[in-house]
């Protein structure tokens, strides 16, 4: 990525390769297994391990905002990057016209 430094861009390109649905297994697993350790009595252990969920699903949740809003990697892109393109649009909806009505 253009916009970022070499450790920056090289941390990013692993972290867009994991499935974002792995962190949230992670976290839930962390979560029953410390509610395991509380039900076996070791309270000191299951608040550790329980303390791991937040920190996967904010891991997560940085993996998505890196998939969905990286910069773009060439100039052809850089000049695209603001012509409200939409990934979530086909090309068709985003050429239509918005319906004007009139104002009453």
């Amino acid at each position: 990525m253009k916009n970022e430094d070499v450790a920056t861009t090289n941390i990013e390109e692993l972290t867009k390769k994991v499935p974002s649905v792995s962190f949230l297994g992670l976290a839930i697993g962390a979560m029953a297994v410390s509610a395991s350790l509380m039900l076996l009595n070791r309270k000191t252990w299951a608040n550790f391990v329980g303390q791991w969920a937040p920190t996967l699903l904010i891991l997560g949740t940085y993996n998505k905002i890196v998939k969905t809003f990286s910069a773009p990697y060439s100039e052809a892109q850089r000049g695209n990057h603001g012509d409200h393109a939409s990934i979530l649009k086909s090309p068709d909806e985003l050429s239509r016209q918005p319906a004007t009505r009139p104002l009453i």
